[in-house]
Formats: C-alpha cells, structure tokens, sequence
C-alpha cells in the first residue's frame, strides 16, 4: 500500500464500535483473552472472538496461544499506521473545507449589499 491510501478494511474493523472498545481494553489491559474481554463488554464471548477474528485479520491484534485460549495484544505497528492514515484523511479534509470556504467567501463578496 503507497504512502497516503486508506485502508479500507481497516477502517471497517475499526469503524466497529465494539471492537474500538476492544481495542481500548487490550490497550489499557496489556492485552486479553476472549473471555476476559466478554467479561467487561455488553456481548458474548463467541461475538468477541469473531470481532478479535476481524482485527486479527486486518493486523491491529497479534494472538499468542494461552492454555486452551489465545491471548490477543495490540500490534502497535498497526495501530501507528492506521492512526497516519486518521491524521492524513483528517488533513485532506481540512484542505477541503478552506477551499469550501473561500468559494463561499467569495459568492459573498460578489453579491450586492442591499445595506449599501
């Protein structure tokens, strides 16, 4: 993927509430289980272990086995990289919305002042 492209699976894994939650707990937590983290979340365990499927395979979580379970961490590579992506799309946007700006200005500034 080339500098400055979004990657769009990643933003769906993301855009997920839940498993930004997830996300928030594994990065405040050290890291977890699916049992753990249904534990602290409002679904099953069997929804956490399809959401950590999800993240898994867009990268944002690693998995190590724990006993009969898998332990999941951040991957913090990923995490840095899809929050570049934020950051780049958040500056594209704002580029945007200047342009927008100055066009409205400048309808503006051409209309006829009725005060005058």
């Amino acid at each position: 993927m080339t500098p400055g492209t979004v990657d769009d699976d990643l933003w769906s894994a993301i855009g997920d509430p839940t498993r930004r939650r997830m996300l928030d707990l594994l990065l405040v937590d050290g890291g977890g289980t699916a049992t753990t983290l249904s534990q602290r979340l409002p679904v099953t365990r069997q929804a956490v272990a399809k959401h950590l499927g999800v993240l898994d395979r867009v990268g944002l979580v690693r998995a190590t086995p724990a006993g009969r379970e898998k332990r999941y961490r951040v991957d913090d590579a990923q995490l840095a990289r899809a929050a570049d992506q934020l950051a780049s799309v958040g500056t594209a946007w704002d580029a945007r919305l200047r342009r927008i700006k100055g066009i409205a200005e400048a309808i503006q500034r051409a209309q006829p002042n009725p005060d005058a």
